[in-house]
């Protein structure tokens, strides 16, 4: 098996808007006005054109997206890289897919490209499962907010990622 890390393309739109959606769908069914989870192919397309859309790709077929944003629109909470859009296709969710991308895009992207030591992301405090997640990654809450827009309380959570210890490192193929 071949596991290729890359950024994504106008090419990948239709299979990851296929994955993201799938992937949201508790996103839709707790009320939360994501526009991950109501991905189509023009939102898709646009995201990848707005911003750094980044994949993984098993044996030539995408199974997990993240996407760095690049546009400024989270510059309104943080100065820090901010991770968007995180989807792992439902049908090979728990094989360490997401995590291997999240991994790879802290480390290489927002770390060795950019030269941040940080990366933000926000949450919902109503995802049963999300926070804690992502706490086990190393982030940490660093702000709660409430948009007054129906999603409740959001955190705003960061990652030191310069200093986190990350698991041995793997070979990797670069696309």
């Amino acid at each position: 098996m071949s596991e290729v890390f890359r950024r994504a393309e106008a090419k990948d739109a239709e299979r990851l808007a296929d994955i993201t959606y799938r992937a949201y769908e508790l996103i839709r069914e707790l009320g939360l006005h994501w526009p991950a989870a109501h991905a189509d192919l023009p939102l898709v397309l646009q995201n990848i054109g707005e911003n750094e859309c980044y994949l993984l790709e098993e044996d030539g077929n995408p199974v997990a997206t993240v996407t760095l944003s690049t546009n400024g629109e989270s510059k309104a909470i943080t100065e820090f890289p901010f991770v968007k859009w995180f989807a792992v296709d439902p049908e090979v969710s728990n094989k360490g897919y997401g995590g291997r991308l999240l991994d790879w895009v802290e480390r290489e992207i927002v770390l060795g490209k950019h030269g941040h030591r940080e990366v933000t992301l926000a949450t919902a405090q109503k995802h049963p499962w999300l926070v804690e997640m992502y706490e086990r990654r190393g982030y940490e809450r660093i702000l709660e907010l409430d948009a007054k827009n129906g999603d409740g309380i959001m955190y705003l959570l960061r990652k030191n990622i310069a200093d986190y210890s990350y698991a041995d490192p793997y070979s990797v193929q670069r696309g």
